[in-house]
């Protein structure tokens, strides 16, 4: 299991809480400094899509503005996330089976772990 977080996101503090409270044993990586690997962010793209991968309410993605992020193709959105981690929305999980979860929603974990 990876765990991509941030240190002052409360959602990622509250999924590692989760996390451990069922059993898990999550190695935070720091999403900002140590973003997902352009293979882990095509895994989500393909199991996600778009709209899942992108932290829509950070600071780096108001920076670029909707629009912009709206008319990149895939090959350029991966490009900017790869770039930014912060792009990222977060927490951003892959479980031992490969399967990619971002966002903290307890019912979805609960389901995918």
């Amino acid at each position: 299991m990876k765990l991509y977080s941030y240190a002052q996101c409360s959602t990622c503090s509250k999924a590692i809480q989760w996390l451990k409270a069922h059993g898990h044993q999550p190695v935070p990586i720091d999403i900002t400094s140590s973003p997902p690997s352009r293979s882990e962010l095509e895994l989500a793209l393909q199991q996600l899509g778009r709209k899942r991968l992108f932290n829509t309410s950070g600071k780096s993605y108001r920076a670029l503005g909707s629009a912009v992020v709206q008319a990149m193709d895939d090959q350029q959105a991966l490009d900017a996330l790869a770039a930014d981690g912060k792009l990222i929305k977060r927490p951003f999980l892959i479980t031992a089976a490969g399967t990619v979860i971002t966002g903290f929603n307890p019912q979805e974990w609960q389901a995918q772990l």
